[in-house]
């Protein structure tokens, strides 16, 4: 049996998190080092083992049949590993270490935000890498631990829980825009209005659903603007660019100073609620069941006694 140190297994990590992201550049910043640290880790690595791993180019990097053989046992081995560490840790008194969160825009605002203060006092070992994005990535070739979409956008291997309750869906319109353009009183109204288009995670353009049930109308608007978030989009329409569509959970303030209106109040709808996902192969680091935990309390759910699909 071969003997190895902590060193030659912190290169074994680099190595696995260069396959899973195919990139030197990418695996560095995952890893928080330079690109250059990672390259001499490599080196270091095909010295120790005496094969090469890497085909390198300018242009891309894949493994050698050595590398590849390697990746795919040492994939087993540290997930090995990372259970186990999952499973001590749920005896710590106090969860510790780093959670890595995907999420979308409005989810950070509307669900990580308010808890963040709480959360941090509580746990101070723990750190929250939170990445904000409204494109959809493969939450495990990223190396995140969960991600936080809507639910309809979960992919179906991944164990998911809701985070709110179903979302009511909107259109609004500054008071200037609603004077110059006139009150839609039908969805169809808004084929003849300015609306602020939506692209959505993976750059397709969303029609606008309106009502619910056998009502239900997908309207395909056009205006001047395609936004492919919901702050964008807000800005415009509190500018009086177009009729924006959104949830009514993220214009509390707007609504409540007059700036921002909802036409149609019959046509809103609702949809699926913020999830959070994670693959199910994995133990829930108490971080995050905690995490979930805050965030369905402070949105009125009960908390969850395990990290189950709901």
């Amino acid at each position: 049996m071969r003997r190895f140190d902590r060193a030659l297994l912190a290169d074994l990590n680099v190595f696995v998190t260069i396959i899973r992201r195919h990139s030197m550049r990418q695996a560095a910043i995952e890893l928080g080092v330079t690109t250059s640290a990672v390259s001499h880790r490599m080196r270091k690595l095909e010295a120790a083992l005496g094969v090469k791993l890497l085909n390198r180019t300018s242009r891309s990097l894949t493994p050698t049949e050595a590398g590849a053989i390697l990746a795919a046992r040492l994939e087993v081995g540290l997930k090995a590993v990372d259970d186990a560490l999952s499973a001590v840790a749920h005896h710590r008194e106090a969860p510790a270490g780093r959670l890595r969160l995907n999420a979308l825009r409005d989810a950070a605002k509307l669900l990580i935000a308010p808890v963040l203060p709480d959360y941090v006092r509580r746990f101070p070992e723990m750190q929250l890498d939170v990445s904000v994005d409204d494109h959809l990535v493969d939450i495990v070739a990223e190396g995140f631990d969960a991600g936080i979409r809507y639910g309809d956008r979960v992919p179906q291997d991944m164990i998911g829980v809701a985070l709110s309750t179903p979302l009511q869906w909107v259109v609004v319109g500054s008071p200037e825009l609603i004077a110059r353009e006139g009150r839609p009183g039908t969805p169809q109204d808004l084929l003849e209005r300015p609306c602020i288009e939506m692209r959505v995670g993976d750059n397709s353009r969303y029609a606008w659903e309106l009502g619910n049930g056998a009502s239900l109308m997908r309207v395909d608007v056009r205006g001047p603007l395609c936004a492919n978030e919901t702050a964008h989009a807000l800005d415009a329409a509190l500018g009086g660019v177009g009729f924006a569509y959104c949830p009514v959970s993220r214009i509390g303030g707007e609504l409540a100073q007059g700036r921002l209106e909802i036409v149609l109040a019959d046509w809103a709808s609702e949809g699926p609620p913020f999830t959070i996902y994670y693959p199910s192969r994995r133990q829930v680091p108490p971080g995050l069941h905690e995490l979930i935990g805050a965030i369905r309390e402070s949105q009125g759910l009960p908390r969850l006694a395990t990290g189950g699909k709901r």
